[in-house]
């Protein structure tokens, strides 16, 4: 099973590590979404997507890189994301872009991460060293329990 994970990671980079846990457990190839040739996409058999959160949303060049794929047939994907709140419905307007493109999505998953975001830079930020490694282990069970799903 050849497999991508695209990621997008801002400011603490929280996400770049749950992508990198995931990708070690699929023994996939990992790269920041402005690295992707889009076309090179119908390469791979699975390919996870995930972004950070910024305001309740995935941050804006991410969702416009989705966008720009182009429409797939036959290809799975899964979408994960960080945030201060850790919220499922956070994934949902990742899942709806894909789904508009054509994939399948077999996976959603969503984990805590270090945020300083406004008010919080005044106390220090809140889930400070999250994800941790109770994080990234989960983050590896998930993405194992993927293969059976392709």
């Amino acid at each position: 099973m050849k497999t991508l994970i695209i990621y997008n990671s801002f400011h603490h980079g929280n996400t770049k590590k749950i992508a990198e846990t995931m990708a070690d457990a699929l023994e996939a190839r990992v790269l920041k979404y402005d690295d992707v040739d889009a076309y090179n996409i119908v390469d791979y058999d699975l390919i996870g997507f995930g972004s950070g959160i910024y305001y309740g949303k995935p941050k804006n060049e991410f969702v416009e890189f989705i966008d720009s794929l182009p429409d797939v047939k036959n290809r799975k994907a899964f979408v994960f994301t960080t945030s201060g709140k850790g919220k499922d419905e956070y994934n949902d307007p990742l899942k709806e872009k894909l789904a508009e493109k054509g994939f399948e999505i077999i996976g959603s998953f969503t984990w805590k991460g270090f945020d300083t975001w406004g008010p919080l830079k005044i106390i220090g930020g809140k889930n400070k060293g999250r994800p941790n490694d109770e994080d990234l282990e989960h983050a590896r069970i998930l993405a194992k329990s993927l293969k059976d799903k392709v």
